[in-house]
């Protein structure tokens, strides 16, 4: 591996969509080099893990959750193959909630569908929830100094993420952005909704 000598560490700045956006907020409370952070259309996987799409579980399913991942894990070891959880459809009935309707227009088209993306063709091990379910990411985030912005659609099934994780944030140096008419998946691609301005603006104060 090589490492750049001209590197600035006064000038590290990090972009996190989705579910990375969440763990790149979580790095900038734990890597203080970080000195700003974009959050778009962000997930707290750990509380989505733990709690179910809008908070929906408490402690008793979640407890039935973990019985069951946890007698899937020796599944997985006597078959020698990990089970899958499950994924998004093939075909649309109509009947799905909208954010899978939002998924499906991403993933299963030509906007975002690879044939190698697990999120395309398949899906994630049934039991790689049960690390998120356990240690949530963002539990020290009240403790970033350094610049954060968070952008999130103001149709997006997932804003109460950003906003709540917002609201933990301190400092005059934090901004929430929301996107007029803008969906979760509309800020993976849509040119006509990511605030490509907005976002250099805040790159070139903070860095």
């Amino acid at each position: 591996m090589s490492v750049q000598s001209d590197v600035n560490p006064d000038k590290i700045g990090i972009i996190g969509i989705c579910g990375f956006g969440g763990m790149g907020l979580n790095a900038a409370a734990t890597d203080t080099r970080i000195k700003a952070t974009v959050t778009s259309t962000m997930y707290d996987m750990s509380r989505v893990n733990a709690n179910g799409y809008f908070d929906s579980m408490d402690k008793e399913p979640r407890y039935e959750l973990r019985k069951t991942l946890n007698a899937q894990r020796i599944e997985d070891f006597k078959n020698g193959t990990y089970a899958k959880a499950s994924g998004l459809p093939d075909k649309l009935t109509g009947d799905e909630p909208q954010f899978v309707k939002d998924y499906y227009g991403y993933y299963k088209t030509k906007r975002g569908f690879h044939n190698r993306s697990i999120n395309s063709n398949g899906n994630w091990n049934m039991t790689s929830s049960l690390s998120f379910i356990n240690m949530p990411i963002l539990t020290y985030s009240d403790e970033i100094k350094s610049a954060v912005l968070m952008l999130h659609g103001e149709k997006a099934h997932s804003r109460y993420f950003s906003e709540d994780a917002f609201k933990k944030l301190q400092g005059d140096n934090k901004e929430l952005w929301i996107i007029k008419d803008a969906n979760h998946v509309d800020l993976y691609d849509n040119l006509d909704k990511i605030p490509f301005d907005k976002i250099t603006e805040f790159f070139q104060k903070n860095l």
